[in-house]
C-alpha cells in the first residue's frame, strides 16, 4: 500500500526586512511608495501595513494604485488593522507575517507600523529567537516632519521622540521653511536622542503645480537613491536589542452594526482589539454603511464605510471635517461631488488628491480627547509640579473638553450624501 506524500512546509531564511516607522502624520506613506517604485521588475516584496484603526485606507489605496502600475507588479500587501501591532499580543504580527512569507514567497518584506507604535517593543519582538532566522533586519528607517518638529508639543512628546531613538536612518522631510539656525537645533536635539542615526534630508520635487495634491510630492532622485542603499545596510539598532514578553491589559472595543440604511451602535468586550481582515471577517463580510468607534491610547478613533453609489458633498464634507474637536489626524477615499478624492488631513497639512474608483467610500478619524498634549517628564517645569498639581490640572483640562455625540455624526454625514 502507497503511503501518502507529506508536503513539506517551505522554510524561510534571511529574508530582508525593513522597518519604516515615524510619528502620526510624518509622511511614512510617501517613502513607502517611493521604495515600492524602485523594487527590481524581477523582485517579489511584500508589504505588511499596521493602521491604527479598523478600515484600512492605505492598504485599499495601495493595492488599487497596484492594480494600474505594471512596475509595481510582484508586491503582496497585508493589513493588519484595529490597533498597534507593539500594543497587543504578538499573535497578530506574527500570523500576518507568517502568512505573508509562506503565500507569497516575497524576497524583500516592509513593515510600516502605525505612527503611534512604541517602536522599542516592536524591535524587540522581530528580535525574538523564532523571527531571527527567517528575517535579516535591515537598517530602521524612521519619517521625521520638519513641521512638527518645530511644535513644541511633538519636540517634548515623548512618542514622538521615541522613534528618533530607535532609528538607524532618519528621514526629514518638510523642512523647507525651517532657518538655518533651526536646522541646526534639529541636528543637535536628534543627537541628545540617538548620536549613531544617520540622517537623510529628503528634498521633495513635485510633479505638477497642483500644491493640494498629495500624490503630486515626490522625493528628490538623490533622496530616494539613498534611500535604496539602506536596504542592504544591516540594523545596529535591532542587532542591540534582547528579547521580551510584552504583556498589555484587556481593551474594550465599540463597533457599529448598521439596521437598513440608518446607523447604530452595539458594544462588545474583547481582550485583543484587532480586527484582522485575514481571520474570518474580511471586507465583503462587512455591512454597509458601517462605523466603529473606540478608545485606544487616550484616542478617540471613528471610522465610516460607506457604498460606493453614496456620493458626498464634497466641500459640505470637508467643513464638517475640519470643524470636528481637537482632531488629530483625518484620512480617507471617498466618493464625492467632485469624483473620487484620497484625503489626508493632519494638524500642518490638509491635502487632497483624486483617485481612480473603489469598491467603497472609506473614512477615519483620529480626536485627541484627554490630556495628552505634553510628556516631557524631563523638561524643569514638569519635574517640579506634584503629583496633585497634575491631578488637578488633568481634571481642570477634562471638564473644558468637548463631547463626542456619534449618533449626531452619523445623522450629519448621512446629511452630506447626495
Amino acid at each position: 500500500m502507497m503511503s501518502a506524500s507529506v508536503k513539506k512546509p517551505i522554510i524561510f531564511q534571511n529574508i530582508p526586512c525593513t522597518l519604516v516607522t515615524g510619528f502620526l502624520g510624518a509622511g511614512k506613506t510617501t517613502v513607502i511608495n517611493q521604495l515600492l517604485a524602485i523594487k527590481p521588475a524581477d523582485e517579489r516584496w511584500a508589504l505588511l501595513i499596521n493602521e491604527f484603526g479598523r478600515i484600512g485606507i492605505d492598504g485599499a489605496l495601495l493595492a488599487s494604485a497596484k492594480d494600474s502600475k505594471p512596475e509595481q507588479d510582484n508586491i503582496a500587501i497585508r493589513e493588519v488593522s484595529g490597533g498597534c501591532i507593539c500594543c497587543t499580543s504578538q499573535l497578530p504580527l506574527q500570523i500576518a507575517i507568517s502568512r505573508l512569507l509562506n503565500e507569497h514567497h516575497p524576497q524583500r518584506l516592509l513593515i510600516e507600523p502605525t505612527g503611534l507604535a512604541h517602536p522599542r517593543e516592536l524591535i524587540m519582538q522581530l528580535s525574538a529567537p523564532h523571527w531571527q532566522t527567517a528575517l535579516n533586519m535591515q537598517a530602521v528607517i524612521t519619517v521625521l516632519s520638519g513641521v512638527q518638529w518645530q511644535q513644541d508639543k511633538h519636540r517634548h512628546h515623548d512618542g514622538f521622540q521615541a522613534h528618533v531613538r530607535d532609528a538607524d536612518v532618519l528621514v526629514i522631510n518638510r523642512y523647507a521653511q525651517l532657518s538655518d539656525s533651526e536646522k541646526q537645533a534639529l541636528q543637535q536635539w536628534i543627537s541628545k536622542l540617538n548620536a549613531q542615526v544617520k540622517i537623510i534630508w529628503a528634498a521633495s520635487e513635485q510633479k505638477s503645480h497642483d500644491t493640494n495634491d498629495s500624490s503630486n510630492i515626490l522625493l528628490s532622485k538623490s533622496s530616494v537613491s539613498e534611500l535604496k542603499t539602506q536596504l542592504t545596510k544591516p540594523s545596529q539598532v535591532i542587532s542591540k536589542q534582547r528579547t521580551v514578553n510584552i504583556v498589555h491589559p484587556q481593551k474594550s472595543i465599540t463597533s457599529l452594526q448598521p439596521q437598513s440604511n440608518a446607523l447604530s451602535i452595539s458594544t462588545t468586550l474583547s481582550s485583543d482589539a484587532f480586527t484582522n481582515k485575514d481571520d474570518s471577517q474580511t471586507d465583503t463580510d462587512i455591512e454597509l454603511p458601517y462605523r466603529y468607534h473606540e478608545k485606544q491610547q487616550e484616542l478617540q478613533l471613528a471610522g465610516w464605510r460607506l457604498p460606493a453609489h453614496y456620493i458626498l458633498k464634497a466641500d459640505e464634507l470637508q467643513s464638517w471635517l475640519l470643524a470636528l474637536p481637537n482632531w488629530q489626524r483625518i484620512k480617507g477615499v471617498v466618493h464625492t461631488s467632485d469624483g473620487w478624492l484620497q484625503i489626508n488631513f493632519t494638524p500642518d497639512s490638509l491635502t487632497t488628491s483624486t483617485v481612480s474608483a473603489q469598491v467603497d467610500s472609506r473614512l477615519e478619524i483620529i480626536l485627541q480627547l484627554d490630556a495628552n498634549t505634553n510628556n516631557d517628564n524631563d523638561t524643569a517645569v514638569e519635574s517640579d509640579r506634584s503629583e496633585e498639581k497634575d491631578r488637578t490640572a488633568f481634571l481642570s483640562f477634562i471638564e473644558t473638553l468637548p463631547s463626542i455625540d456619534w449618533d449626531t455624526c452619523d445623522r450629519e454625514l448621512m446629511a452630506l450624501v447626495i
